[in-house]
């Protein structure tokens, strides 16, 4: 099979949510293993630094990308096998598919365990990079194992949980095993005897004001989640940004107790290990909620998120993300770090 038509100095902007203009010196777009292994195979291709892009939502250009570009299209979604004894269905995901696109047709098949995770924009392939997570849920409380091509010899290898080495928004993609391998699917096992989550944040509240008070369904959840998201979140589609651009800090029991005392309305949320500080409440804390600087700046409803009001650089909204950083550690001893690729 002949590889995807390779493009030159292709315009970025339709496939960040930033909607920053930048440009990839090479382009391509694959919608199946074998087109993924036929471009890598190319000389050009082999040579250059390769740059994965799904949805685009997770990335902040700061330059041109002077590599390839790989737009991953591998679609489908399916269930592959159902397990009567645990009720319980493996459902596998394309990894070009859009994470909420696969929310939607697990609820549309029975299937619960991802409704917190509703409205994550980005694709499947990218969920598993960063085990993404909200509402007290994450990819990795699902997650059965992935498939992927290893980039230097376009072998096809399966990964199960183990070794996935799933954190906090982190797995073995992004330390040892980062930008060698190329996910192409996923697989999660889900359940149809359900068992929600709606203790988290806002969640219960919402239900409520929904006016459901008891028995809420799969769906049910996933409406409460998307509401919350959509009020606290922008839509990059009439502002340009990539959702939550901080990780929530871990703080040690001590640390948080310490903090507590100084600052007695400091939430927090009980983790393995410690606490989860809320980093919206540390940055807003610091007086950067809604403060624009020109092009950019800091949503005025959510603090958690930067954004391009139209026409900003990358590298302005990179620093501003580093000022941000140093006024939080200095306030509060804490370190944020970014949930965004920044490149």
């Amino acid at each position: 099979m002949p590889a995807p038509l390779l493009e030159h100095d292709v315009s970025l902007r339709p496939y960040n949510t930033f909607g920053l203009e930048v440009k990839a010196r090479l382009f391509a777009r694959f919608q199946s293993v074998e087109e993924l292994r036929g471009l890598l195979s190319l000389a050009e291709v082999q040579q250059a630094e390769k740059l994965v892009l799904g949805g685009g939502s997770n990335l902040l250009f700061t330059q041109d990308f002077a590599g390839v570009v790989l737009k991953n299209e591998i679609m489908g979604l399916e269930i592959t096998a159902q397990d009567e004894a645990t009720d319980t269905a493996l459902v596998r995901a394309g990894a070009g598919e859009s994470w909420h696109g696969m929310v939607e047709y697990a609820l549309g098949q029975g299937l619960s365990g991802i409704e917190n995770l509703s409205l994550i924009p980005g694709t499947v392939g990218a969920a598993p990079l960063q085990n993404i997570g909200a509402y007290g849920a994450e990819l990795k409380d699902t997650f059965d194992h992935l498939e992927a091509v290893e980039i230097s010899t376009g072998q096809l290898r399966t990964f199960s949980y183990e070794q996935c080495g799933f954190g906090y928004r982190e797995s073995v993609f992004k330390g040892p095993l980062r930008n060698q391998f190329i996910v192409t699917g996923v697989v999660l096992r889900l359940r149809r005897r359900h068992q929600l989550n709606t203790s988290y944040g806002a969640i219960g509240t919402t239900l409520a004001d929904m006016g459901i008070e008891t028995a809420p369904t799969p769906q049910d959840v996933s409406e409460a989640v998307m509401r919350i998201r959509r009020s606290k979140l922008p839509d990059p589609a009439q502002i340009g940004n990539a959702g939550s651009f901080f990780k929530n800090p871990e703080l040690s029991q001590a640390k948080y107790d310490a903090l507590k005392a100084q600052y007695p309305g400091l939430p927090g949320y009980p983790v393995p290990g410690g606490v989860k500080v809320p980093a919206a409440w540390l940055i807003e804390q610091c007086g950067w909620k809604g403060r624009r600087f020109g092009a950019h700046g800091v949503h005025d409803q959510q603090a958690l998120v930067l954004v391009n009001h139209g026409g900003a650089q990358g590298a302005a909204i990179r620093d501003l993300a580093h000022e941000i950083i140093a006024s939080v550690r200095e306030k509060f001893g804490v370190e944020l770090h970014p949930e965004v690729n920044i490149l």
